[in-house]
């Protein structure tokens, strides 16, 4: 197998990399809910041509980060709390398979970076600099390296979609959750499950990542 990770920045189109320059912004809220999407002016921030950019808001549009109305451009979404149920019922079942099959296909490649993931949460996570934006940013390349460890690219894509709303969510309660850092640090344990070849507990551990997720943003909404 090749790793994931290689063979994604190789296989990078144009409208791959506006995707996801664009939908960091977006899950981040570095674009905020409700806020106008302009093709032009992003094309002219990230350095690409429309025509990329428009292929990228399509699809960010099909994954409900952003919506176009006729006549009046296209936005960000709103954020909808009345959706967490929703994503987490789906994100409870998806998360745990996820870190099930990483940890038995992971080849000794994707071991080997995820143990740099690993080295990185135990150096980064104390560090609550810019807001806790780097902290996010980790958490959501763990996640994303545990999908691609899955070598499922149908289950890879869906998870990725799932777990930016749920992202957005976090971010847009991010100075009201108390305990940023341990929350991203839970990811150490599941990790080294996944590393050790022990699908069992690294499934284990996901659920009780997302169970432990909602109830945290449940407890202040």
């Amino acid at each position: 197998m090749t790793s994931p990770s290689v063979a994604g920045q190789a296989g990078q189109s144009l409208a791959d990399r506006a995707y996801q320059a664009i939908s960091e912004r977006l899950v981040t809220l570095g674009i905020r809910p409700g806020e106008p999407v302009n093709d032009e002016r992003i094309a002219a921030e990230l350095g690409f041509g429309r025509t990329p950019v428009r292929e990228a808001l399509k699809r960010l549009e099909t994954e409900r980060l952003i919506v176009a109305y006729p006549r009046r451009g296209t936005f960000a979404t709103e954020v909808q709390i009345a959706d967490l149920g929703h994503i987490s019922e789906v994100r409870q079942q998806l998360e745990p398979l996820a870190a099930a099959l990483a940890a038995e296909r992971a080849t000794e490649r994707d071991r080997a970076g995820l143990g740099e993931l690993l080295t990185r949460l135990e150096n980064e996570s104390h560090a609550t600099a810019d807001g806790g934006a780097d902290l996010i940013r980790l958490d959501m390349a763990v996640h994303r390296a545990l999908y691609a460890t899955t070598y499922n690219p149908y289950l890879q894509d869906t998870l990725i979609r799932y777990d930016n709303l749920a992202t957005r969510i976090w971010c847009l309660f991010i100075d009201r959750l108390p305990g940023l850092a341990g929350h991203v640090r839970e990811h150490g344990p599941l990790l080294r499950a996944v590393i050790d070849g022990d699908p069992q507990k690294a499934a284990a551990l996901a659920a009780g990542h997302v169970e432990g997720f909602e109830t945290a943003i449940r407890g202040i909404i």
